[in-house]
């Protein structure tokens, strides 16, 4: 609640009329209010099915992670013994568990997995001889959209004849400074590889970076030669809306002695971190391409061949690429030409995921590595737009390839896919029935868990003949133990 809310609340049970609050009557028509809240929404949810949907956690409309099933598959056979036994799997336990919560629905099925604080993990991730492997890189960027929807960079990956390629991703560290700490440093990352046949509509899951080294995923294999496409992804459990609100807006410019306009040395830090970010590939020049990246985030707009020209002639550049002087030159003049007015300066930092304070809050850049054996890899950044429904549908085939399935209770129609790494557990939930059901998700027993649907008991609905993700979830604190105690329960 914001701190007018609360101040609302409080003069509405100041009954005195003293201006001091009487304890045990504000408690008193707290949970009076609550209970006619409650009856409220019972009786608008029953009459409205959208609103029911948004309350379940799901979306009014097919979610975007909602994959149809084309060829329905066998269902796995899970035996009444496996489900009331102790199941170790590479060290996660497994075993059910039964809130009260799950009673009153037709069927459920309980996951439980313990996995070790990240300090007691052994890392996996082998990375290549970097002195030997050839290399290249591409920087990119998470940004967290108004409603919650993620988008990010994507990239097209040549890799001219079959080789060993180590393919890695992780936040990256733009603050060269010591002492100074990145928010977003602790935001997940990984990489789904896909392999184009024919068309770029046409894409194969070969793998994703499942290995862990720190905050580094990676992968390592065998690919062929031709086109691949490198899709980010991140679960959303840490790269989220904000809850704290900051009072107060930074300076972006002022005047100097000779009644010049200036940028601020925090908004001059900014800018120079904002550069580092959308230099995708790390030469310390701006490409008109990387340029464009940064347009279409900020203004949803393009700079044509035309209009660089003119940047060219009025900002410094080199080897036809804006420098980070030109860059700064670049947002003054735009502090200009509103004669120092920073609304649309501000419209910039918040579309790259800055506060109010210049902090960035609800952004994470990324750098992606490939190594291979035997050729010289090319990496192009493509796209910067939401999660497609390609990665979707590689989410969700990851998780059914690689996890533990299990049947709903009595309901084989109904099937939870559970798979976990060292850092992350994500549930995936296939019908295949004729119907569309609603599953009630129940996290209440989970112990330093955090979830990207940002609740602890949720439900979603599922079409019929598909599947989509239930949820993804994170430690949160990864240097401790965490427990992950999951009920899904069909909705009577």
């Amino acid at each position: 609640m914001t701190e007018d809310e609360v101040n609302a609340i409080t003069e509405q049970a100041d009954f005195n009329c003293g201006g001091k609050l009487d304890y045990n009557k504000f408690c008193d028509l707290y949970m009076t209010t609550r209970e006619q809240c409650c009856k409220t929404a019972r009786e608008r949810l029953e009459l409205d099915s959208r609103l029911r949907q948004q309350q379940f956690g799901n979306q009014t409309e097919p979610s975007s992670e909602e994959i149809t099933l084309p060829v329905s598959k066998p269902s796995p056979r899970v035996s009444r013994k496996t489900d009331h036994k102790l199941a170790t799997t590479k060290g996660d336990s497994r075993t059910p568990s039964r809130p009260s919560s799950a009673q009153s629905c037709k069927a459920s099925i309980s996951t439980t997995i313990n996995v070790a604080a990240r300090s007691n993990r052994n890392t996996k991730l082998i990375e290549p001889d970097t002195m030997k492997w050839h290399c290249a890189q591409s920087k990119g960027c998470f940004y967290l959209e108004e409603d919650g929807e993620i988008i990010s960079h994507k990239y097209r990956l040549h890799v001219p004849q079959r080789s060993t390629v180590c393919i890695t991703i992780k936040p990256l560290n733009i603050h060269q400074e010591e002492g100074i700490s990145c928010h977003w440093l602790s935001v997940d990352t990984a990489l789904y590889i896909l392999k184009e046949n024919e068309t770029q509509e046409n894409l194969q899951l070969v793998s994703f970076t499942e290995q862990q080294n720190e905050e580094m995923s990676g992968w390592k294999g065998e690919l062929g030669s031709g086109v691949y496409w490198l899709l980010p992804f991140t679960t959303g459990c840490r790269l989220k809306k904000a809850k704290t609100q900051i009072t107060g807006e930074a300076e972006l410019v002022y005047r100097d002695e000779d009644g010049e306009l200036a940028l601020t040395p925090e908004f001059r830090a900014a800018l120079l971190d904002i550069f580092e970010t959308i230099d995708l590939d790390g030469n310390g020049l701006l490409s008109l391409e990387e340029y464009n990246f940064f347009e279409l985030r900020t203004s949803g707009e393009m700079c044509d061949e035309e209009a660089w020209a003119v940047c060219k002639e009025n900002f410094d550049m080199r080897k036809n690429e804006l420098t980070r002087q030109g860059f700064m030159d670049l947002n003054l003049m735009e502090a200009n030409d509103r004669e120092g007015d920073p609304s649309d300066l501000w419209v910039t930092l918040l579309s790259l995921g800055y506060n109010k304070a210049l902090e960035m809050t609800e952004a994470c850049p990324f750098v992606i590595d490939i190594y291979a054996e035997k050729c010289k890899p090319r990496i192009k950044a493509m796209y910067l737009e939401a999660g497609s429904s390609q990665l979707n549908r590689a989410v969700c085939k990851s998780v059914v390839t690689k996890g533990e399935a299990r049947v709903l209770d009595g309901c084989e129609n109904i099937i939870i896919y559970t798979y976990s790494t060292g850092g992350r557990i994500t549930s995936v939930i296939e019908n295949k029935s004729e119907n569309k059901v609603i599953i009630h998700v129940n996290n209440e027993q989970s112990k330093n868990c955090l979830s990207n649907r940002g609740l602890t008991v949720f439900a979603v609905e599922v079409a019929p003949k598909s599947m989509m993700v239930s949820q993804h979830v994170m430690p949160l604190n990864d240097q401790e133990e965490w427990l992950y105690n999951c009920v899904h329960s069909l909705v009577r």
